[in-house]
């Protein structure tokens, strides 16, 4: 996985279509913050550090360490958009427990193709799967490094 990255959030008291909109309305993008056998925890996030984020291209890969009552590291495993603005609509997040094991899709990079000599003689590559599957520790701990 990537670095972790930082996210502020504020609670949200009321669930459902019309909070949801008066939260959007602020600037702000409903979510929440599921799993490890906890109660989810409703909460909005910024919308333009989300879209900075989103547009550094590897936020679903990246553990997000969610700041609202104490700090909660989490793993985005949904993003909503809106169908014709784009903008961010609603956001899952899935909270790491130190136990659990998570799926993961991990992007495949391929270096120094140029200097293949299959493809120096004329040879094709064939991209099959541009992300592999990883089922891995949600946390780290030092004796598994």
């Amino acid at each position: 996985m990537s670095e972790m990255l930082s996210l502020d959030a504020q609670p949200r008291d009321r669930a459902g279509k019309g909070a949801s909109r008066g939260v959007r309305r602020t600037g702000w993008v409903p979510a929440v913050i599921y799993g490890a056998k906890q109660t989810p925890v409703m909460i909005s996030v910024e919308e333009k550090v989300l879209v900075k984020m989103l547009q550094k291209g590897h936020f679903m890969n990246s553990v997000v360490e969610v700041t609202v009552d104490g700090a909660k590291r989490t793993l985005p495993r949904d993003v909503q958009f809106h169908p014709v603005t784009d903008r961010p609509i609603h956001v899952d997040f899935l909270r790491l427990a130190a136990d659990s094991k998570v799926t993961v899709m991990v992007p495949v990079r391929f270096v120094d193709e140029s200097d293949s000599p299959a493809l120096k003689a004329g040879g094709v590559l064939n991209i099959v799967r541009h992300e592999v599957e990883l089922l891995a520790p949600a946390i780290r701990s030092r004796t598994n490094w």
